[in-house]
């Protein structure tokens, strides 16, 4: 009987994968293109994976870390493809299977999904068995002749051109959803709303502190949702219902018809370490979140607001701070400008100043339920904390960690951020000795970080600085070193650079 080589056995695996993922991402892109099969495993990962692995991803990979998700689960699939092929260089059926059944994985994490959607995984097994089957057969054909070599190589290079255009088909079916047409669409008759000035002053740019307002290019992004949820403005509608006395129905055009505010906002996730970036600030326009409660009529016993994206991430925000009648709550769809981008939740997302994005800023808004806290939102159900106020931080943007400055003057520089408190004050201390006051820069709101500087005079070597901030109830921030988890880290931020 005649037996495969070794790299063309890995080679027919390799194809075979390759097209069942492509045929699958084709048909994902005629319907839905969230069930595209990596996607929809690539999502049941994330909500099966512990709070600690999650962690250790955004900790080592920042705001790549869906890109490295990506990058791995493409690594274990060629993988599972090689040693499909490999065990299959007499006989077909041990790399179908192990074909057959890593497709099968695909329609199993599509059940458990909101979205659901088997076929594409389904379309994707049989695909994926009939690709290697056939690639099998002509592979397994004697290889004596110029013939036999070219049969295969043809037969192998219509299996790559195929999944080659079925791949390409369903990316571009996907950006076709007609998302960039609604954001077009929607920026020509969103109202006017005058964004809140922004004083003189109000960063340190030269000294190394980033820019007051942060780009929506640059506003960090975490999330669970492995590919950006494709809504459109015109067929989106809200329902806001539980334990309220009117349930209300609202589509994007009842929403911006109502009264509007522009704020200016701060956000920071809860997984950001000490002295991390994934903080940034904007201006935001949307309707405040307490009008809305108002007029629905919470009933006495109502805790929280439970709000679900599209693709079943949910948070739940204490209505008691959603009702305070200074706190600025927004269901945003407006961002510095502009329609919100995609990747920030078009076309609606809520912004609530001062707590956490896991308990509160919920992006790619469909749904939200006024209910107890017996009902756990996503992040709860993993154990985070159900609460999350921000905690008082501050970080040094200047000099970095291990940079060379000239001895002698030196201006250290950063941020604080207190949000819906303020910042009241920003120290600093070198080499462990006492604290200094830094200045501040003009504080924009208390809802928004804040700008400081420090002149220092230092010597030649080594040094270690830290900041510490104080709010404006003139607490300092906490300086015991806690992680992330369960709601947000604390300790002290600081930097080493030598002066030559």
């Amino acid at each position: 009987m005649t037996s495969l080589s070794r790299g063309r056995a890995a080679t027919i695996g390799l194809l075979a994968a390759g097209s069942a993922l492509a045929a699958g991402h084709l048909v994902a892109g005629l319907g839905d293109p969230r069930t595209s099969p990596p996607v929809v495993v690539g999502g049941a990962f994330i909500d099966l994976v512990p709070p600690g692995v999650k962690e250790f991803a955004v900790a080592v990979f920042g705001t790549a870390d869906k890109l490295a998700l990506i990058i791995g689960m493409a690594l274990v699939i060629a993988a599972l493809a090689v040693a499909a092929g490999l065990s299959s260089r007499r006989a077909v059926l041990p790399g179908a299977l192990v074909i057959g059944a890593f497709g099968l994985v695909g329609v199993v994490a599509a059940l458990t999904r909101p979205e659901g959607g088997v076929l594409p995984s389904l379309v994707a097994v049989a695909v994926g068995v009939g690709v290697f089957a056939l690639l099998h057969r002509a592979g397994r054909a004697p290889v004596a002749t110029e013939i036999d070599r070219r049969r295969f190589l043809a037969t192998s290079g219509l299996v790559v051109v195929g999944a080659g255009l079925a791949g390409v088909g369903g990316s571009a079916l996907s950006k076709g959803s007609g998302v960039t047409a609604s954001r077009e669409a929607v920026a020509g008759r969103l109202p006017k709303v005058a964004p809140p000035p922004i004083p003189a002053g109000a960063d340190f740019v030269a000294e190394g502190t980033p820019t007051f307002l942060t780009t929506n290019r640059d506003f960090y992004r975490i999330d669970t949702a492995l590919v950006v949820p494709q809504l459109r403005a015109e067929t989106w509608r809200l329902r806001l219902h539980g334990m309220v006395e009117r349930e209300l129905d609202l589509s994007f055009t009842d929403l911006i018809n109502r009264r509007l505010e522009s704020r200016t906002i701060t956000l920071a996730c809860v997984s950001n370490e000490v002295g991390g970036n994934l903080i940034s600030t904007a201006n935001f326009v949307g309707v405040p979140v307490r009008d809305l409660l108002l007029e629905a009529g919470v009933r006495p016993g109502g805790q929280q607001l439970l709000t679900t994206s599209t693709d079943g991430y949910s948070a739940g925000t204490p209505v008691d701070v959603l009702l305070e009648p200074d706190r600025g709550a927004l269901l945003a769809f407006e961002m510095n400008g502009e329609p919100l981008p995609a990747k920030h939740g078009f076309p609606v997302r809520m912004v609530v100043p001062g707590l956490y994005g896991y308990v509160s800023a919920t992006k790619w808004l469909v749904d939200a339920e006024v209910t107890t806290f017996d009902r756990r939102a996503y992040w709860q159900q993993r154990g985070w904390a159900q609460l999350g106020p921000i905690k008082t931080q501050s970080r040094i943007d200047r000099p970095q960690r291990a940079a060379q400055v000239p001895a002698g003057r030196v201006t250290v520089a950063g941020i604080a951020w207190a949000q819906h408190t303020g910042i009241d004050a920003v120290q600093v201390r070198v080499d462990g000795g006492p604290w200094q006051f830094a200045e501040l820069a003009t504080e924009v709101g208390r809802d928004t970080w804040r700008m400081w500087r420090a002149a220092l005079d230092l010597s030649t070597g080594e040094h270690v600085v830290q900041c510490r901030a104080i709010d404006r109830t003139g607490a300092p921030q906490t300086e015991a070193r806690q992680g992330v988890l369960p709601d947000g880290a604390t300790g002290l931020h600081e930097t080493t650079f030598r002066c030559a």
